[in-house]
């Protein structure tokens, strides 16, 4: 799933979640207000052999996934390239050790659900691996965000 192709040398967003409609959505708001194509992948192990191919500014992973969580795919994305800062989402309220977190140092971030879309695109921008990070636009969408969402007051 992609909402646009990335200009010659341009850095790509990569969220990876499980829940079709959640990665639908979530795609859709960053797209819409980052000046960077999103990537989405509801497979992990599909995102991880994209990964060589493309040019990638920042990973964005749920932790609770099938197969493999989102520590384990954050390390697995450090193997193939270890300069690609990660943020990971999670609608649990959980702590991490200092060995679980030492594993994966391009983990930068973990934003807990529900949040903003512009909670998740601060800490995009903050993190970004190069002077050039996406320009955020907060332009109203003229999608609507459903109540109960995830992105509460998107």
């Amino acid at each position: 799933m992609t909402n646009a192709a990335p200009k010659p040398g341009e850095k790509i967003v990569v969220l990876v979640d499980d829940e079709f409609s959640y990665i639908d959505l979530l795609q859709q708001l960053l797209g819409e207000h980052l000046d960077r194509p999103v990537h989405g992948f509801t497979k992990p192990a599909d995102a991880l052999r994209a990964l060589p191919k493309l040019n990638v500014g920042i990973v964005i992973t749920d932790y609770q996934m099938p197969d493999i969580n989102g520590l384990q795919f954050i390390a697995e994305v450090q193997k193939i390239n270890p300069k690609i800062p990660a943020l990971m989402i999670t609608a649990y309220n959980m702590t991490f050790t200092d060995r679980e977190l030492a594993a994966v140092p391009s983990l930068k971030a973990i934003v807990r659900k529900p949040f903003r879309w512009t909670a998740l695109a601060q800490e995009l921008v903050k993190y970004w691996p190069d002077a050039n990070p996406p320009k955020v636009t907060h332009s109203r969408s003229p999608h609507r965000v459903a109540s109960g969402s995830p992105f509460e007051n998107a």
